[in-house]
């Protein structure tokens, strides 16, 4: 093919192109952008690059009149997405929930008193070495976690956190989920993270903050009972050697944060005090 009868096919293309076509392109373009966004940081998006690489195969093999090979890959393809869907279901789960998220409204309780208790009973956990898992409930529901636990619906104080991890205590084992400003349940179930990465050296309380971050927006606060270490979980990452300044920041940004805080690298959404 000469380079003439290439342009003059590039110039008949142009002058059928509606607006019409600019906007289904623009669509696209943006779904196929926010999907990597979405997934960069997860294994499904090497899947993704992967099914790139099928799409453009079958599209070359189409052009070039492969027939056999183009068969293969449109089968491949077809079938190829359920399996996707099967395979990386938490995944999927968690890029369905940021996009439902979106346009969602939320408002976080201000209370000044309550990060101070939160920060004193954390603070004195990590002193003791008593093992703790304290929840924030974001945007996204977490009433399926919260029934697997005790409701409470207490006020938040030093003195009840620290008394519900106290070791040997009905309620120690598990999460505590606050929500609104209040600490709605304890012993509290969360899903385990799979991700094989993570370091030996951490155990079953770290990988259940991370499992739940990473199907959630929830932030997660995590004691070891080994170290006494103070580590954050959020979005499928975890942030250790929490001091009490970050510690603090993180409650802020959490509870009464005006601006848009950045807190180990982990950006914390606008929220505005009620007044």
């Amino acid at each position: 093919m000469s380079f003439d009868s290439i342009a003059k096919a590039l110039s008949s293309g142009l002058s059928q192109f509606s607006f019409a076509d600019f906007v289904d392109i623009a669509i696209i373009a943006i779904i196929v952008y926010k999907l990597i966004v979405l997934t960069k940081e997860t294994r499904a998006f090497q899947v993704i690059k992967g099914v790139a690489i099928l799409f453009i195969a079958a599209g070359v093999s189409n052009i070039l009149g492969l027939t056999t090979l183009k068969w293969i890959l449109d089968s491949v393809l077809a079938s190829g997405i359920v399996v996707i869907v099967v395979l990386f279901q938490p995944e999927c789960r968690r890029v369905l929930e940021k996009l439902g998220r979106v346009n969602t409204i939320y408002k976080a309780t201000s209370n000044t008193e309550a990060i101070d208790e939160i920060q004193r009973a954390v603070l004195s956990l990590a002193k003791r070495r008593v093992g703790a898992l304290i929840v924030f409930e974001q945007r996204g529901g977490l009433s399926d976690i919260i029934a697997t636990g005790t409701k409470i619906n207490g006020a938040i104080s030093a003195p009840l956190i620290e008394n519900i991890f106290e070791p040997n205590t009905p309620l120690h084992d598990g999460a505590m989920i606050i929500k609104d400003g209040t600490i709605v349940a304890a012993s509290c179930v969360l899903p385990l993270s799979d991700d094989m990465s993570i370091g030996r050296e951490l155990g079953t309380r770290h990988r259940a903050g991370l499992g739940i971050s990473s199907v959630s927006d929830s932030i997660t606060i995590i004691v070891s009972e080994e170290t006494g270490i103070i580590s954050i979980a959020k979005d499928g990452k975890l942030m250790r050697y929490v001091d009490a300044k970050a510690l603090r920041d993180l409650l802020e940004s959490i509870f009464i944060s005006d601006n848009e805080s950045n807190v180990f690298g982990f950006k914390f959404k606008n929220k505005k005090e009620q007044k």
